[in-house]
């Protein structure tokens, strides 16, 4: 078969079939009277190994050896093969979503362009300074995307970094309070406490929204942080889980003067008191955490919390009653 007609049904342009043959990759087994060159069914085949081999991102030279090397084995170049490609899928996908960065951007010039690349690569100093310092430009300089804030958030380590990146996402418009609820989702517990943290001081409704939605994450720190956040913003939904704050001693202080905030609508304090009252009496509720309850309804008005002292005033539990005591008087002294 001669050299064209093999181009024809290989898909091999003459010209690389020639390359093949400088390189000794393949030859032609004969040649016509004419001193054209002519293949036989065995080159064809090795064409199409070669072929196969280069489809698999062999250089020309490791498919020479792979076909000719009687000792060689496949395994550790394919490995080599498989890392390789891994490593350039996560650069090309880096460099995509960097270019998906500058765009949402919306830079007007080049130097737009250049200085939203400066802010993305200072988000990922090692310095912490630097990272700082993009974090505050990054809301009145050059505006950065709120992807590349919300990345920067859910890996930060050093706590003023983490501030001022919740500060510029606070201030970054929309967009950011679905990508953190991603992060709540996350199986690392950091990516999930920092996520629900952002969260928390993101203003508007979506954020409310989705600070709702993690009352119900199996993750007492994302509950723990998501409901005084709520509570602050009047979400009654939060008064459960605020009250099991309490009890079980997890920043409770917070978790009271959120309750407070909550208590100033008198159908709510009277709800609140209520369920601060019911755990008071449960059995199983130990003295350390009746103390704490005791001490939380000092914040909540009405004649339910009030009642509810008057009767903890004789606990015979002489701290609760000493605590109940005290509470009173300062309510009398009001």
């Amino acid at each position: 078969m001669l050299i064209g007609e093999v181009a024809r049904r290989s898909g091999v342009s003459p010209r690389m079939l020639r390359h093949y043959e400088s390189l000794g990759l393949v030859r032609p087994s004969g040649r016509t009277g004419s001193g054209y060159r002519e293949y036989s069914g065995e080159d064809i085949r090795r064409i199409f190994h070669i072929e196969s081999l280069r489809s698999l991102g062999l250089s020309l030279r490791e498919v020479g050896r792979a076909l000719d090397d009687p000792g060689f084995t496949p395994s550790a170049l394919v490995g080599d093969l498989v890392r390789q490609t891994r490593e350039r899928i996560a650069a090309e996908t880096e460099l995509l979503t960097r270019l998906r960065r500058i765009d949402a951007a919306a830079p007007a010039g080049w130097e737009d362009v250049l200085q939203v690349v400066a802010l993305l690569r200072a988000l990922g100093s090692k310095s912490a300074d630097a990272r700082q310092r993009a974090a505050l430009s990054s809301v009145d300089e050059v505006p950065v995307p709120v992807e590349a804030l919300v990345e920067a958030a859910l890996s930060e380590t050093d706590p003023n970094v983490a501030g001022a990146l919740r500060w510029a996402l606070a201030r970054s418009g929309d967009g950011g309070a679905a990508l953190l609820a991603e992060g709540i989702g996350s199986p690392v517990a950091a990516v999930r406490e920092r996520a629900v943290q952002a969260l928390a001081e993101l203003p508007g409704d979506e954020a409310t929204a989705r600070l709702r939605d993690a009352l119900a994450n199996p993750d007492v720190v994302v509950r723990g942080v998501a409901a005084p956040a709520l509570g602050t913003r009047g979400v009654a939904d939060a008064v459960p889980t605020l009250v099991d704050m309490i009890v079980e001693g997890r920043n409770d202080t917070d978790a009271a003067d959120a309750l407070s905030v909550l208590a100033g609508d008198r159908a709510t304090a009277d709800r609140i008191a209520t369920g601060l009252v019911y755990r008071l009496a449960h059995d199983t509720t130990e003295a350390p955490a009746r103390g704490r309850l005791t001490q939380a309804l000092a914040g909540i008005p009405g004649t339910r919390a009030s009642g509810a002292l008057v009767e903890l005033s004789h606990d015979a539990d002489r701290a609760v009653a000493l605590t109940a005591a005290y509470l009173l008087r300062l309510r009398d002294a009001g």
